[in-house]
């Protein structure tokens, strides 16, 4: 399969998969993320401060970035041994108090702390490559990835930099093993912490791009993704509220028109399938009222924010730390952080695992491991 742009084909499919969305594992694949970032490092914190919840995951990484960000993490105490395994089953037998870790492929080298380096933007790319295809092969249940950086993604060239982050990469493999195009796979990112959960109808396009993919079609794409995923985290119907895309959600027409021809009709056509969608509402209040807190329930479920800013602002501003990005559409579990690399912290010891192990909690969950 090759894309526009790539030089080369990206990597094979070299096996079937007969149990896509059907994992006969219940391991979890944590993907190291860049090198040079602060993945490693919130892997080993997370593995040092909750063992008991990291029980049946393991790193799918390079052995010796690991035990050096084992190392960084031990204190004045000692770090944790990095157990080498061959195989993701082999996570199931790990002992308390160290780090499983799977070599993806040849050994990464150690890299430089904060630097951009496509050596490391390849090889997070290849880890990501590796956990999806032992999700489709149901070797794995779920895959947990540690930040990337894109500018090093596409400093690796051919087919890496043709994806903008792990969505991408993600909807690819998955459109390949099943023998669809990548638009036959249509995915969406869902960015939720305990106060509010949003879904973006667009993820990495530039603003005038994502004005322009605000259509009828993409909305109600959107709207069938998330109410069939919220219907699975929730166990019931969702409640979706819909911003609109221009201030004071239109208007009536007079700050734009595509509220009255796009948003509001595919929100009725959601409607007439049954979904309890509600809106166009005014995207500056909107995500204020979704929000939960013990004094003032939200109002939704979730919103659906029509472009990437208006639906990770809010999130992010509530609480990076404890914000989780949930792949929606894939036929696998797939979360992540909600933060990036942090190359001006990385190497420092500093940085916080509260994010990824919110993402591993939510992982776990959502493939019903303890």
């Amino acid at each position: 399969m090759t894309f526009p742009g790539v030089s080369r084909t990206f990597p094979s499919v070299s096996r079937t998969f007969p149990s896509v969305n059907k994992p006969t594992s219940e391991t979890v694949a944590i993907t190291m993320g860049d090198a040079a970032g602060i993945g490693p490092e919130i892997i080993a914190r997370a593995f040092r401060q909750q063992p008991e919840m990291l029980k049946n995951c393991f790193v799918a990484g390079d052995v010796g970035t690991m035990r050096r960000a084992a190392a960084l993490v031990a204190g004045d105490g000692p770090a944790l041994p990095v157990l080498v395994l061959d195989s993701p089953q082999e996570a199931l037998k790990a002992p308390p108090r160290c780090i499983p870790v799977l070599q993806v492929g040849a050994s990464l080298g150690l890299q430089e702390y904060g630097r951009v380096s496509a050596q490391a933007g390849e090889f997070a790319g290849r880890c990501v490559v590796w956990a999806a295809d032992a999700a489709l092969a149901g070797d794995i249940a779920a895959m947990v990835t540690a930040p990337l950086h894109k500018e090093a993604l596409s400093a690796a060239g051919a087919p890496y930099d043709a994806f903008p982050g792990h969505t991408e990469i993600l909807q690819s493999r998955a459109a390949l093993a099943l023998g669809l195009p990548v638009n036959g796979v249509p995915v969406r990112m869902m960015l939720a912490n305990e106060a509010l959960r949003t879904v973006l109808l667009s993820i990495h396009l530039s603003l005038r791009e994502a004005v322009e993919a605000v259509t009828f079609d993409n909305i109600l794409q959107t709207l069938r993704i998330t109410r069939t995923a919220m219907r699975e985290i929730l166990g019931r119907e969702p409640v979706i509220a819909v911003a609109g895309l221009n201030p004071h959600a239109g208007e009536g027409g007079l700050f734009g028109r595509e509220e009255i021809e796009h948003i509001a009709p595919a929100i009725a056509a959601a409607q007439q399938e049954g979904g309890r969608v509600l809106g166009p509402f005014a995207p500056d209040t909107v995500f204020m009222r979704a929000r939960n807190t013990p004094d003032h329930p939200g109002e939704f479920d979730v919103v659906v924010a029509m472009y990437h800013d208006q639906g990770l602002i809010p999130v992010k501003y509530l609480g990076v730390e404890d914000g989780v990005n949930i792949t929606l559409g894939l036929p696998w579990v797939r979360t992540s952080p909600d933060h990036g690399t942090a190359f001006d912290i990385a190497g420092q010891g500093v940085a916080s695992p509260a994010s990824l192990l919110a993402a591993i909690r939510m992982a776990k969950r959502l493939v019903n491991l303890a």
